[in-house]
């Protein structure tokens, strides 16, 4: 991501959000109501008499609806958002029914999938209305790498066999509601980078100084230097604590730290070539946000 959240295009953001996001943001919360609504009179009134029958079976055949429909008024490239953004509204719903009806040592899981629907269709949204035009599929950051889906199902690996030898370890005092605070701000940290960067973020690497582009230091970039990395690490070890997964906590911290240390030293040394004694300036009165992480330095 060199570069990609500190250079600003004149104009940038948006005021209104464009047809993909629009397209987006139905779906995602059609699909949310339309599975919840059903589902919670089922819970509540005991009509479907197995727990996770009832959590998982019923919305399951809503959302196979949802997708016909979605597949017979939508195509080609409208069809592909819409049928993404439905799926983080059906993870968002299920995930709300497991914190309301699952059993007690489940339920954090549900904040757990709560989060990562919100993370990732908000990363979508977010692309949206502050730079449109770099929009894509990958936005949603769903194939972000294979490291991070294997770090994800790690954790669901972990937690499931938690619950299974140590189920009363998952339901520990309130420790997992740490958890939550640190996801809430380290999502509210990294879209307030998105939005305030506007038309120069992307997901993708910028290696290339254009002549309209100037260096971001006001807004939440006059605290760190690197606000969407610094919401992010603390996001994703968020997650974790809401898990309750001790080993991963572990990783999460140690792998996101290494990541952005290399990420942030690559980075830099991009953007002193781009803005240069401006960047330095900048560099010698904002530290990067994250702890233990100074960056590339001029001697």
């Amino acid at each position: 991501m060199c570069a990609k959240s500190r250079v600003a295009a004149p104009g940038a953001g948006g005021t209104s959000l464009c047809s993909e996001g629009r397209i987006s943001l139905y779906c995602f919360l059609i699909t949310a109501a339309l599975v919840l609504i059903p589902s919670v009179p089922q819970n509540l009134y005991g009509m479907v008499p197995q727990v996770w029958g009832a959590v998982l079976w019923g919305p399951f055949l809503y959302y196979a609806l949802i997708n016909m429909i979605i597949r017979f008024v939508l195509r080609n490239h409208d069809y592909q958002v819409a049928i993404r953004a439905s799926f983080l509204g059906f993870a968002m719903a299920v995930s709300v029914l497991v914190i309301c009806f699952a059993p007690t040592e489940w339920q954090q899981f549900g904040a757990y999938g709560c989060f990562m629907s919100l993370f990732h269709y908000s990363e979508f949204l977010v692309i949206a209305f502050a730079n449109p035009r770099t929009l894509s599929l990958d936005s949603f950051m769903l194939n972000h790498s294979v490291h991070y889906g294997l770090a994800a199902a790690a954790s669901w690996i972990e937690f499931s066999l938690e619950v299974y030898f140590l189920p009363q370890f998952k339901r520990y005092g309130y420790i997992w509601v740490a958890g939550v605070v640190l996801c809430l701000l380290g999502e509210v940290v990294r879209k307030a980078a998105i939005i305030t960067a506007g038309r120069s973020f992307t997901h993708l690497v910028q290696n290339e100084k254009h002549s309209e582009h100037k260096l971001i230091t006001s807004g939440i970039y006059a605290y760190c230097r690197h606000p969407s990395y610094v919401g992010w690490f603390w996001w994703s070890i968020g997650t974790q604590i809401v898990l309750l997964n001790p080993i991963c906590i572990c990783i999460y911290t140690l792998v996101s730290w290494l990541f952005f240390h290399d990420r942030i030293y690559v980075e830099e040394y991009s953007l002193l070539n781009f803005f240069q004694s401006d960047y330095v300036r900048y560099q010698k009165r904002v530290p990067t946000g994250l702890p233990f992480i100074r960056g590339y330095l001029v001697d």
